[in-house]
Formats: C-alpha cells, structure tokens, sequence
C-alpha cells in the first residue's frame, strides 16, 4: 500500500531511491501558485546520512517494513560490536560507524533493540537511560557549592559533566538522548 508525501509523520519509514529511509521532521509548504510540497529532513538507515528533501504532496512512496530484534549485546572486537538473539542464539555483528553515539551507552549483557531492513542490520537501539560506573573525574573541592559540576569519563568513554560529590568508581545514571548525567544509581 503506497503512502503519500501528504500523510508523512514523524518516525514514519518510506523507501526512497531503493533505500529505508525514516521522517525526522516534516512541514507543508503551500507557495502562491502551483502544488502543496513537503519540505522534510530524513535519515537513511543504511548509510546513517541526513539530508533535507522537498517532495510533491501527491508524490507515492513504498513503506519500508522494518523488523526490530531484541538482542543482548555480548561484546566488541576491534570495530565490530556482536550482539546475541536471546531466543535463537543467532548472532549479529555491526560496524561501529552503525552503532554510533550508542557505543557509549552499550555496557556487556545490556538488552538493546536491533533493527533489519531486508534481513541486512541496520542499527542499535539503546534504553531511554542506562547505569554507567565513573571511570575518570576529579576530586571533590572542599567548600565548593553543591551544584557545581565537575569533568568526568565513564567506563565506556562518554564524557560528561556530574556533580562535585560524586567519585570515581560510582554507578551514575545517564540520559541516552543528550548524554547527560540523571541521577546517582
């Protein structure tokens, strides 16, 4: 069943030239004269590039059937990361170009989402927040306010800021969408 440009929304995947690509954004654009367009920023799921696209409103598009895999990440080797299917035991590898930004919020045993296009992985979701131990920060300052921040890496590499009573070594919870410190585990 084909859908049309006029009825994309957010999140919506459509194939385009051969590729799954997913709507990020979307504005109907109504000019003086001539036909309604779709001005759209889309990301392709293969490639991971964005790109702002126009669209005639009538413009047909097939829908891209995307298959999404719970999966528990299991390891890294040198760029590859593997992740196992909980109930089949199939095991799955995907490029760190793919994983992206997630990498730092992949911690061994996790349960992440995986998504297919066609059978072929495309990338990795990770939980809207995860626990993740201080690797890296300085020590307290004496008499410093409390909500002062202060530098830190976590065991996964993310840096980040956090509060001056927290110490190497301590379970800190992360927000996945900005990177930012949550709270103390």
């Amino acid at each position: 069943m084909a859908i049309e440009a006029g009825d994309f929304k957010t999140g919506l995947t459509v194939i385009v030239d051969g590729d799954p690509w997913v709507v990020l954004d979307f504005m109907h654009v109504k000019p003086g004269k001539g036909a309604a367009i779709l001005k759209t920023k889309m990301k392709n799921l293969k490639t991971g590039s964005t790109q702002e696209r126009n669209f005639n409103a009538s413009t047909k598009f097939e829908p891209a059937m995307i298959e999404k895999k719970t999966a528990q990440y299991s390891y890294k080797d040198g760029n590859t990361y593997y992740f196992m299917d909980q109930e089949t035991f199939d095991t799955y590898e995907l490029d760190e170009s793919r994983v992206g930004d997630n990498k730092y919020y992949i911690i061994e045993g996790m349960e992440v989402g995986l998504m297919f296009f066609d059978g072929e992985l495309l990338s990795v979701s990770v939980p809207d927040r995860v626990t993740l131990t201080i690797a890296e920060t300085t020590p307290a300052i004496k008499g410093a306010a409390s909500n002062q921040t202060k530098d830190a890496v976590t065991d996964t590499g993310l840096k980040l800021r956090i509060p001056q009573f927290i110490s190497e070594g301590e379970k800190v919870i992360v927000s996945t969408a900005d990177g930012k410190y949550s709270s103390r585990a």
